[in-house]
């Protein structure tokens, strides 16, 4: 107790005898001074502090609280109709008031018992606060806090990495600006609304554009406030991996169906191709006018589909490579010069972003340039001579070079992306639609990876990696 008056000490110490002998013990400082070194020692469960203590008073005490930054039940003890004083201990940090003509032993035991039950309430408090904020700021995963009006109320450090965003900048964004399609937005808001949770994945985009699956675990945290928790997972590698297992499967099953097709194909192709052959060398047979012209048509379509196979065969199996290490910007340079009369005749626009250090990789130059070359003249061909920017840019991620190669085409519809690989699948009029299956072959054997992006309207990304030479 910090009270100047000796005779208010006595009348306390004897009400908390009445309230339970032996259960209370009350020390006394009798200045501001002895007060502040008892408090100093932190020995104490309840100070009862009176407001007036000869020059100071007991908002000083409270102030000297806060200077240490020590939260302790503090109960002031006032004059009476001092109700100002009063409100102002509570703001500066009173648990409680008592006046000090109306202590009574029932009131003194029920302020302690509510000033320690507060104190410990609050203790429990901070120490979850602790806890949220250390999950909170630590977490890898991103986590927001967002509400029905799309509101994003708070985003930890991870959401501001991942989504490259000050926190300021995040802040005044709607929800719906993180997903990359608008009905996705709308979607999830109106789940989390209306069912309180919701696991899915989305599609997100960062402050630059690029494209993020997520999955979100959703939880309605207030229902009247309509506020929610947002737990996010970046899984655009894990979802990029499986994509590119899947490929390396169907590549694996396309080249075994391709060695059945031509071993069961060429076999007959032989046959009609020896019969023709023994037609031609009889004259009476030859002899018909349309005998030459069907015998013709019937040799060049078998020679026809002969051709197909072989090129089958070649972009589905694996291949002999002479890799060695190769400069990243000598292999662009030499696509680029093969592609350059194309180019210049569809008027096309070119961006290079490349890496400051020229990036060597592990590549057989010859296949990677064709590889490379299949990339860009199907870029070339889907944007609107004059107005096509090609953009390539390269960087190096650990062990990896990364190389996009990106157009402002029309884009690609989902349909068609996930058959881009597939042989003979091509939306060209006379192409045989295993260009690209050539090129994922040649990827494929340099222990590579292939993978494509594209949105209707906004143009396709095409990107590679391969091994850095080491």
């Amino acid at each position: 107790m910090i009270d100047d008056d000796e005779d208010d000490f006595f009348l306390v110490n004897e009400l908390l005898h009445d309230i339970s002998p032996g259960q209370y013990q009350l020390e006394w400082a009798s200045t501001f001074e002895k007060g502040k070194a008892a408090i100093n020692r932190r020995a104490h469960d309840v100070y009862l502090v009176d407001y007036r203590l000869g020059p100071f008073t007991g908002l000083d005490i409270l102030h000297y609280f806060q200077h240490l930054n020590l939260q302790a039940p503090v109960i002031m003890l006032t004059g009476k109709g001092d109700y100002a004083i009063d409100q102002e201990a509570m703001q500066a940090g009173a648990y409680d008031y008592l006046v000090k003509g109306d202590i009574t032993a029932d009131l003194l035991e029920r302020s302690i018992r509510y000033a320690l039950d507060e104190y410990s309430h609050l203790r429990t408090i901070e120490e979850s606060e602790k806890r949220y904020f250390g999950i909170f700021e630590k977490a890898h995963d991103l986590i927001l806090l967002a509400d029905c009006d799309k509101n994003i109320i708070d985003a930890n450090p991870a959401a501001l990495r991942t989504l490259k965003y000050e926190k300021d900048d995040l802040l005044r964004k709607h929800l719906r600006d993180l997903f990359m399609n608008k009905d996705q937005a709308e979607s999830f808001i109106s789940h989390i609304c209306e069912e309180g949770e919701t696991i899915r994945e989305y599609d997100f985009k960062t402050s630059d554009h690029q494209k993020l699956v997520v999955q979100i675990n959703a939880v309605m945290l207030d229902e009247a406030a309509q506020i929610f928790l947002c737990v996010i997972q970046d899984i655009t590698e894990r979802k990029r991996e499986e994509q590119e297992k899947q490929y390396q499967e169907k590549f694996v099953i396309t080249g075994r169906i391709a060695r059945v097709i031509a071993h069961e194909v060429r076999n007959p192709l032989t046959n009609i191709l020896l019969a023709i052959s023994q037609f031609k060398e009889d004259p009476e047979v030859m002899a018909s006018e349309d005998a030459s012209l069907y015998t013709d048509i019937i040799e060049r379509n078998c020679t026809r589909i002969n051709q197909l196979i072989t090129e089958l065969l070649h972009s589905t199996r694996m291949m002999e490579l002479h890799a060695n290490a190769v400069s990243l910007d000598k292999l662009l340079s030499n696509t680029l010069a093969l592609s350059q009369d194309r180019m210049r005749l569809n008027e096309i626009q070119l961006e290079l972003r490349l890496d400051k250090d020229d990036i060597s990789v592990m590549a057989d130059e010859d296949k990677v340039v064709i590889a490379f070359l299949n990339i860009v003249i199907n870029a070339i061909e889907a944007m609107t001579p004059g107005k096509g920017m090609l953009t390539i840019t390269t960087k190096r991620i650990q062990d990896k070079a990364f190389i996009k190669i990106s157009d402002n085409g029309p884009g690609i519809p989902d349909e068609v992306q996930s058959r881009l690989f597939d042989p003979f699948y091509t939306s060209k009029a006379k192409g045989t639609g295993l260009g690209l299956t050539s090129t994922q072959n040649i990827l494929l054997n340099h222990k590579g990876t292939i993978h494509v992006e594209s949105a209707i309207g906004k143009g396709t990304v095409f990107t590679i990696t391969l091994p850095i030479a080491q």
